[in-house]
């Protein structure tokens, strides 16, 4: 019986995951809000669904295949994935482990939100001591700057730019995706737990 239940959760996690490769392959450039180079994606929402529907560790695995496969394509040494892992997790672990308390819309809610602020506060650090510093090998510290300067002239620092551009963006791409979730959810609930 329980090697039947590991089996399905497999399968249904590694459907998610492809799910996610999909999805992320999607992304799309927000302008108005964010320089180019930082894409719009809802490819958390398959591992926000495998939090929900099988628990938080499978929702760290769809992460991980999404960006393990994604990672063969990058042309920046992995370490954008490996900043969208991390996020990833952020998100889909407290959303998952709260709704695991109560199962209901209301504790889904709540985790999603406290998942998306979490993954929101947790970009600094990672854009910041990760991400960047690596993205400067590739674009100059001070074009990168500039790149958000252009949306608003008065930031000078690149923690500046984080915390005004970055993680309102992750917040909103969170919520966003949760929003989406929130939709599919009961639909694909019979399938998910099949």
């Amino acid at each position: 019986m329980k090697t039947k239940i590991n089996a399905k959760h497999i399968a249904t996690s590694a459907m998610l995951g492809a799910a996610a490769i999909v999805i992320m392959v999607l992304e799309f450039p927000v302008p108005f809000l964010i320089p180019d180079f930082v894409k719009m994606d809802f490819s958390e929402l398959p591992a926000l669904l495998a939090a929900f529907s099988l628990g938080p560790v499978h929702g760290v695995i769809v992460c991980f295949i999404k960006n393990a496969v994604h990672c063969l394509f990058t042309t920046t040494g992995c370490v954008g994935e490996l900043a969208n892992f991390l996020l990833g997790c952020c998100f889909v672990v407290p959303a998952g482990v709260i709704y695991r308390t109560k199962k209901s819309r209301r504790t889904a809610l709540i985790g999603a939100v406290v998942g998306g602020m979490t993954m929101a506060l947790i970009s600094i650090p990672i854009n910041l001591f990760i991400t960047y510093p690596v993205y400067f090998n590739f674009i100059p510290k001070d074009a990168i700057i500039g790149m958000y300067q252009a949306l608003l002239p008065s930031v000078d620092s690149l923690l500046e730019c984080l915390v005004i551009f970055n993680a309102p963006f992750t917040l909103i791409k969170g919520m966003l995706t949760t929003g989406l979730t929130f939709l599919i959810y009961k639909p694909l609930s019979p399938l998910l737990h099949r």
